[in-house]
């Protein structure tokens, strides 16, 4: 383990609140002085924004700048991105400036499934509560300034776990899911490598629906926060079925709304960026 800083300069489209506040990651934490401290594989980071550059620094096994590069996304052009959605509609328009600073992150595959199975019906900090306990119990654990942080377990760390164990740390119902899953994995029922190498999304996406607790909203969040990044993909929940039918459908009755009109008119407005859609929209719906 060493430290390490780094600096950005000159990065477009990076706001922290707009990324970590977004609702694609549970293990980044806003500290008193507005930066932000998160791990990410088995490396502490804190990231702050001064002057319009951004400031990393931590302590971790791997190189930074190879992390940061990867995990923030930053060989995509979101500048034209944002400039190709804005000329949609004027809705696209006013939600990109409210969440210009969006960054979709490059999330650890198995990192990403256990979280969003634990995300389902649930709250943001009852669910980093749960991330957080499940990691202090069974991951690895690092100090960098005299505090503690805990990496996520991996699959064979929670080889053993029983159901009980994971209801004592509140999952709740989800605590056959994450069992169920995590044994899955285990046995290559479901293979994350051969996903990753898979191009095709509609075959990844029947993979992640084998899994226990995994449903078509979280196999989409899956796929579109995770490093498989498949931007093409529209996550539906309360809130972006709310905002999707107020700016498009306008069904006086939002419960009779399906899915599938949503992803239709999201395949047809946004086409391949329908993920980014989907968070400048939901960001600006949840948060404006």
């Amino acid at each position: 383990m060493e430290e390490q800083k780094i600096e950005l300069k000159n990065i477009n489209s990076f706001e922290l609140k707009d990324i970590f506040d977004c609702g694609q990651c549970f293990r980044w934490n806003r500290q008193e002085d507005g930066s932000y401290t998160g791990i990410v594989g088995k490396n502490v980071l804190n990231i702050k924004k001064e002057n319009g550059n951004i400031i990393i620094e931590g302590i971790g096994k791997d190189n930074f700048s190879k992390i940061v590069e990867e995990y923030f996304d930053l060989k995509r052009d979101y500048n034209q991105i944002k400039k190709e959605l804005a000329q949609i509609d004027s809705n696209m328009k006013n939600s990109i400036q409210y969440g210009q600073g969006i960054r979709l992150l490059n999330q650890d595959l198995w990192e990403t499934i256990i979280s969003f199975i634990i995300s389902a019906n649930n709250n943001i900090p009852r669910i980093k509560g749960i991330i957080e306990r499940l990691s202090q119990k069974y991951g690895d654990k690092i100090t960098w300034n005299e505090k503690d942080y805990y990496t996520f377990p991996t699959p064979e760390q929670l080889k053993n776990v029983t159901v009980q164990e994971y209801r004592e740390l509140g999952l709740g119902f989800r605590d056959k899911r994450v069992y169920e899953t995590t044994q899955m994995i285990l046995k290559k029922q479901v293979d994350l490598e051969k996903m990753r190498q898979n191009s095709n999304t509609f075959e990844i996406k029947e993979e992640l629906l084998k899994l226990s607790g995994v449903g078509v909203k979280v196999a989409d969040c899956i796929l579109l926060f995770s490093d498989l990044k498949r931007l093409e993909v529209f996550p539906v929940d309360v809130w972006v079925r709310r905002v999707m039918n107020e700016l498009y459908i306008k069904n006086s009755d939002e419960t009779k709304v399906t899915t599938k009109q949503i992803e239709k008119i999201a395949k047809e407005k946004f086409g391949d960026l329908a993920g980014l859609a989907q968070q400048y929209l939901y960001y600006w719906k949840r948060e404006g």
